[in-house]
């Protein structure tokens, strides 16, 4: 078994970006710029975007970041995503969710331009990518799909369940598993709760994708022998021997499922590192101007 270290490689990929930046300083080019807004003061992503500017800060990119109370009004927060649009010097931004509930995620989704969604939820962005055209990929499918490229996992033919059909993980990450090239060329089964015999399911994955939100929900015994386990969950729990008094797990049995795979992400330091790392990957490009020309 060999676990995929999300972590080490999110700072392996972190340090070629910063090398890129160096580059384009020295060539007094345009050094990539990112937004986060954050209404309100949900302490997950206080984390999450916290995380993120921290990683602009180690690669070399500009960022900034716009709070606002969580009373913000719906008109007022898409007055900022317009201001974000409009200016020249941001090559993409991110509005971090949740949102408070007065306010419709849709709708600010959807007025995000395409061309500075570095998340990927923009429609237009979701489309791109569903048809196999260049795209902003959403940050954690992304971070997925350089695991398995990085790891030099074989996807070709391989079967591939993913529990869990979220938009901004399992959904696309059947879509991009299942496109021509590498990695992908999968026969991609999506499963969710609703899904009959879902431990049978499983037991046919070469590749598991498990993104369903609910702590080590997948069993060790539902997991074949040699497959590849991609846990996606970042879920708190109790744990009353830790100082904490919790603990941090996935959406796989981990202790269970390990010793039959022949890689596994960990709960932390897997996906999760790679989240990030993609996003700083989706705003370099959308500086270059390699998905939409500048």
């Amino acid at each position: 078994m060999t676990l995929l270290d999300g972590k080490l490689l999110s700072e392996n990929i972190k340090s070629e970006i910063a090398a890129e930046v160096d580059l384009i300083r020295a060539r007094g080019g345009k050094i990539p710029h990112l937004a986060a807004v954050l209404v309100g003061e949900n302490p997950a992503s206080e984390v999450y975007v916290s995380n993120k500017i921290k990683s602009c800060e180690q690669v070399g990119f500009k960022s900034t970041l716009i709070r606002r109370p969580a009373d913000l009004g719906q008109e007022e927060l898409l007055a900022i995503v317009q201001q974000l649009n409009n200016d020249p010097d941001i090559d993409g931004f991110i509005v971090q969710l949740p949102l408070p509930k007065h306010i419709e995620e849709e709708k600010i989704t959807l007025a995000i331009d395409h061309r500075k969604d570095v998340d990927g939820f923009h429609p237009v962005n979701f489309g791109r990518m569903a048809q196999g055209m260049p795209a902003f990929l959403p940050a954690t499918p992304f971070g997925i799909l350089e695991i398995l490229r990085r790891y030099n996992i074989d996807t070709a033919g391989k079967h591939c369940v993913v529990v869990g059909r979220s938009n901004i993980v399992g959904t696309p990450i059947s879509i991009l598993l299942s496109r021509k090239g590498y990695p992908g060329d999968c026969t991609v089964t999506l499963t969710h709760s609703r899904t009959v015999d879902l431990p049978g399911e499983v037991a046919k994955a070469d590749i598991v994708v498990a993104a369903i939100g609910i702590p080590e929900f997948v069993k060790g015994e539902w997991i074949k022998e040699g497959a590849v386990v991609i846990d996606v969950g970042i879920n708190r729990i109790a744990d009353p021997s830790r100082k904490s008094g919790s603990r941090i797990v996935g959406d796989v049995d981990f202790p269970a499922a390990a010793p039959r795979c022949s890689y596994i992400t960990p709960v932390p330091g897997g996906v999760g590192a790679m989240t990030v790392t993609a996003l700083m990957l989706n705003t370099l490009k959308a500086a270059k101007g390699e998905i939409y020309p500048k």
